[in-house]
């Protein structure tokens, strides 16, 4: 233990020396939560309609009854000149009048561009705000003919949404909670890289080799390592997460997003068995590679797996048999605890074992390669 406690420092001293490297898997902790909010930010800006929403309407004196209508909804005409005139037009029909008094359908056309994102809350409002004017008209005609207008609804139906605000941000959640499992592979994988690849071209890994000191060592040492990396690049993306989220106004969405200190210890706490698979993968797939750039573009590839594994999970697509696997089964626990569900014990126990296992056949694997001349001279 005094040994392998001796081979931590040595390989902690050596990834302090390189700080860029190091930052630069530590960069995307920092920076994805600001990034992610920022966009949520502008989106949520587009896709909330203002209080008063002023749009153009033609013929509008043909019917007054509804433009008063619409303008207790606040929704205004306004002249052309208008700044904050929206780009919807409503033509009503010029025999609107002669329609309505007759018992017969009225037209009134609604002109705007569905494909504009910015439009399209606005839209959704005007609309909601015809049928439910529609929907009155409808019951004074059955009312004038003596029909109670409740023979036209046979069945009503309550719905009780037992949702809370902090489980109906299911996909927001899911996208954080994926970008916070991704931080882990992507915080040390630079270091495990240089660690093992990194140190056959500067021929270092021979010299370490030719102490006296096992393959055992040697292997768990970086291992540790770069899974300490990997869990502070976790832990950094937490508290930037904690305090960026609670920045964005979700409650214009109808929801919450909120990192509690439960939520960060449960993430930290199945984090571990997930940082010590992508350590034991990313040096694996190094010491496979015959060079540095080589073990860059193998990991490349690799991370894609853990990668599809997650955002399969965060968006429900995945089968089933998924949520029992590493990576996905940790994810959907937390997913649970953040909505408020019961946490699938007996799944995560299950993932987090399979991850364990995982990792202990890839530090297996390693300490035999170690032993191999074509993986220390990159033969």
């Amino acid at each position: 233990m005094h040994v392998l406690a001796n081979m931590i420092k040595k390989e902690l001293k050596d990834a302090s020396r390189d700080k860029r490297s190091v930052m630069a898997g530590l960069y995307y902790a920092l920076g994805t939560p600001i990034v992610m909010c920022l966009l949520f930010m502008v989106l949520i800006k587009q896709l909330s309609s203002p209080e008063q929403l002023l749009i153009s309407i033609e013929n509008s004196q043909a019917a007054p009854d509804l433009v008063r209508y619409l303008s207790t909804a606040e929704i205004n005409h306004a002249d052309s000149d208008n700044s904050e005139l929206k780009q919807i037009t409503i033509i009503i029909d010029k025999d609107y009048n002669s329609h309505i008094s007759q018992g017969m359908p009225a037209t009134i056309t609604l002109i705007a561009d569905n494909s504009n994102d910015k439009l399209q809350s606005s839209i959704r409002r005007i609309e909601r705000a015809l049928q439910a004017y529609s929907s009155d008209i409808a019951s004074l005609r059955l009312i004038a003919r003596g029909i109670d207008p409740r023979v036209v609804s046979p069945i009503q139906v309550q719905v009780q949404d037992q949702a809370t605000v902090d489980s109906k941000g299911g996909m927001i959640i899911g996208l954080a909670i994926f970008t916070m499992i991704y931080s882990v592979f992507i915080s040390g994988m630079n270091l495990a890289i240089d660690t093992s690849a990194g140190e056959r071209e500067r021929n270092s890994l021979t010299l370490l080799l030719s102490h006296p000191i096992s393959t055992w060592q040697i292997v768990l040492s970086k291992v540790i390592t770069v899974t300490l990396f990997a869990m502070a690049g976790l832990l950094l993306i937490l508290l930037v997460s904690k305090f960026a989220y609670a920045l964005v106004p979700w409650q214009e969405l109808g929801f919450s997003v909120n990192i509690s200190l439960p939520f960060i210890l449960l993430m930290l706490l199945i984090g571990f068995p997930v940082a010590l698979l992508a350590s034991s993968l990313q040096l694996f797939v190094s010491f496979l590679a015959k060079s540095f750039k080589e073990a860059q573009s193998y990991l490349t590839m690799v991370l894609i797996v853990p990668m599809a594994i997650s955002m399969m999970s965060s968006y429900n697509i995945a089968p089933k048999v998924l949520e029992w696997v590493p990576v996905s089964g940790q994810q959907q626990a937390l997913m649970a605890f953040v909505k408020g569900h019961d946490i699938g014990l007996t799944q995560l126990a299950l993932s987090s074992s399979l991850t364990l296992i995982i990792a202990i056949v890839l530090i297996y694997g390693m300490q035999k390669m170690l032993k191999s001349e074509k993986v220390i001279f990159g033969l």
